[in-house]
């Protein structure tokens, strides 16, 4: 399953990774990032998370 994402998709997913963590203020970096804490990565997961929703709220609304 790994294989089946295109460079493009790696890429649009890390900046989008990036995006969000410099919206939370955590000082992620490319690369190891093992010096964060659980709630640190956590909150940049749960940007994600709501931001995907809002884009499907807004896609559903349209």
């Amino acid at each position: 399953m790994k294989d089946t994402m295109t460079q493009q998709g790696r890429d649009t997913l890390e900046r989008f990774k990036m995006e969000a963590a410099s919206e939370v203020g955590v000082n992620l970096r490319q690369g190891y990032n093992g010096d964060l804490t659980a709630r640190e990565v956590g909150s940049v997961g749960g940007q994600m998370v709501k931001k995907m929703i809002d884009a499907y709220k807004q896609g559903v609304k349209a």
